[in-house]
């Protein structure tokens, strides 16, 4: 039983790293435009690299994404070369929290990433209901896997104009402990940012921020949990403070807030997520309000543990190669997500963005050779390769599945390349693990087999 448990998290790892790679302005979808994609889906572990500023040896971004200040701005992280909404953007159990910073830069194409970052977004921790660990609780990167690998904050509006450098991160600490083992997946945007604000807040600089037994990463979440320390900086007061809120596949409801003022944000308590009653009658999704407040005392960084939530169903398998057991909500909550142009014409929708789903307000139908695929009842998207009609479906349906376990002489994808992906039986996996055994995923694999033995 040890034995297959090890291996089902080895097949799990494989097929769980991921990388940040498209960007979304105000519902539009920028795409790959400015983003220094990483070279592999591997995840940064070495606390003394400069990988940590935006990855190793990325690839030029084609050009700098356009904002405001006060717009909002949409991560999106998916494995590799994939949009699919019914897989999980990061997957593997890999829970933690997401994070983004901005660092003012002279331009942002030639910036190496040495500079400062500051903090603008945080999504990491909230208690659920009954969990008897750190595992089955709320966390940011539930919120990407189950939110279709986007997540959403505001430039703060109170920043100057200029060209920053964005910095997306999700930490996965699925393999930490007091001693380390945290996994950090990394990559920078290109932005020129317009405005009036005259705010540059005071940064610090990757990888001097972090250390691998520090706040939120020299930490294990398989024990229950009160409190979740987050790794680095305090949050800027007028940064985007999210409440993770997702178990399963659904939609975000509401907006995060924005800070402001030296006083707590109330988003530092994890509120309760609402129903889809309740969602559907305010779907609208109401951007955050953005109160500019200089360099005003921060966030406090410690999340607290979330007030009542709805009554969970018996607990499912979020992941079809996970060997944890996680509860979801009896009810999914429904919010508009990042939509097409209002007033858009017929045959406007791009690839990926969204046509459809409980509370969705926007226009048009998806361009020419694309189809508006219903993944659950709340997210449909304009995709190829699918038949039926372009309208989608109101009525309720099941929740987009997980994955499902392929069978034993199937092989499983890993480490893929910009080539071409890699097939593995588990023979030629053993052989790559013997071969690869002082890479940093081969020390991390080790370490799950030794903690399942």
């Amino acid at each position: 039983m040890k034995t297959a448990a090890a291996l089902s998290a080895i097949i799990a790892l494989a097929n769980a790293h991921a990388t940040w790679q498209q960007l979304w302005k105000n519902g539009e979808d920028l795409e790959s435009t400015c983003a220094r994609l990483p070279p592999s889906n591997s995840p940064i572990e070495d606390y003394t690299s400069t990988a940590l500023q935006c990855n190793v040896n990325p690839a030029k971004a084609s050009g700098k994404c356009a904002f405001e200040a006060g717009d909002t701005v949409t991560i999106e992280m998916h494995q590799h070369n994939t949009r699919d909404c019914k897989t999980e953007g990061i997957g593997g159990a890999h829970w933690g929290p997401v994070l983004a910073y901005m660092g003012k830069v002279e331009d942002a194409a030639s910036a190496d990433g040495s500079g400062e970052f500051f903090k603008v977004y945080q999504n990491g921790w909230a208690k659920a209901p009954g969990s008897s660990q750190g595992d089955a609780d709320f966390w940011g990167t539930k919120d990407l896997n189950y939110n279709c690998g986007k997540l959403d904050f505001k430039i703060p509006s109170d920043i100057a104009p200029g060209d920053y450098l964005l910095r997306a991160e999700a930490i996965a600490l699925h393999a930490a402990g007091p001693a380390g083992g945290a996994q950090h997946y990394v990559t920078c945007y290109q932005l020129t940012v317009t405005g009036s604000g005259t705010a540059t807040p005071k940064g610090v600089k990757f990888p001097e921020a972090y250390s691998k037994t520090g706040p939120g990463l020299g930490f294990s979440i398989h024990a229950p949990l009160d409190s979740y320390p987050m790794p680095g900086p305090e949050l800027i007061s007028s940064g985007t403070e999210a409440t993770p809120q997702l178990l399963t596949f659904g939609t975000i409801t509401g907006s995060p807030s924005t800070g402001g003022g030296a006083s707590k944000p109330s988003s530092t308590k994890a509120a309760a997520p609402a129903s889809s009653t309740a969602a559907a009658a305010s779907a609208t999704s109401a951007a955050a309000v953005t109160t500019p407040a200089g360099n005003a005392t921060a966030v406090p960084t410690t999340t607290a543990a979330a007030p009542a939530q709805p009554t969970l169903t018996p607990p499912v398998v979020s992941d079809s190669f996970s060997t944890t057991l996680i509860s979801i909500p009896s009810t999914l909550v429904t919010s508009a997500r990042p939509k097409p142009t209002e007033g858009a014409s017929a045959g406007s929708i791009k690839e990926w963005a969204q046509c459809g789903g409980n509370g969705f307000q926007g226009a048009g139908s998806c361009a020419s050779g694309l189809t508006c695929k219903e993944w659950n009842p709340y997210y449909s998207q304009c995709i190829k390769g699918e038949g039926g009609s372009d309208a989608p479906s109101t009525t309720d349906a099941a929740p987009a599945p997980s994955a499902t376990t392929p069978a034993a002489s199937q092989p499983t994808t890993v480490e893929p390349t910009d080539d071409s992906e890699k097939t593995f039986t588990l023979n030629t996996f053993i052989a790559w693990l013997e071969e690869n055994a002082d890479s940093a995923s081969a020390k991390m694999i080790r370490r799950m087999i030794e903690a399942l033995q």
